[in-house]
């Protein structure tokens, strides 16, 4: 077991289709976890939410959030971020919003159709979520 560098941590959030786990905080102070296609912007974890669906509305209210990411098969891996989520309207600047949906889309669907699910995710009443670490945990190898 080692804890990760900057270099492996990115190497790892990016590796395939590894899926983040969204927690946020309702309104009740219950927890909420939901799973988000993903992409890092610098040290920025990106994503993509409706703004009326419970984590966007979780987070335009507390801007806070935590994400996981695993790797499921031994020897077991994991990073953590928690921190400060920005929020953009897809209809306030759908140019702007458009590169970062096409990447996730990429990722995700393959370049064939990821022209298609940005087009579809880049729009009005989408938020592009940009989430800055203040907080990151990053474990490798912990059945090694």
């Amino acid at each position: 077991m080692h804890m990760m560098d900057h270099d492996e941590r990115r190497a790892f959030l990016l590796h395939g289709t590894r899926t983040a786990h969204l927690a946020t905080i309702r309104e009740n102070g219950e927890p909420h976890v939901a799973p988000v296609w993903f992409t890092l912007d610098g040290d920025d974890v990106v994503f993509m939410t409706g703004a009326d669906t419970v984590k966007g509305r979780n987070l335009r209210r507390t801007h806070r959030a935590a994400i996981s990411v695993d790797d499921p098969a031994p020897p077991y891996s994991f990073v953590h971020i928690s921190g400060t989520a920005q929020m953009f309207d897809c209809g306030d600047d759908m140019d702007a919003a458009f590169p970062h949906a096409w990447t996730i889309s990429a990722r995700y669907m393959g370049e064939e159709l990821a022209e298609q699910y940005a087009r579809r995710n880049a729009v009005a009443g989408e938020m592009l979520v940009r989430l800055t670490p203040d907080r990151i945990f990053a474990q490798a190898e912990l059945a090694d």
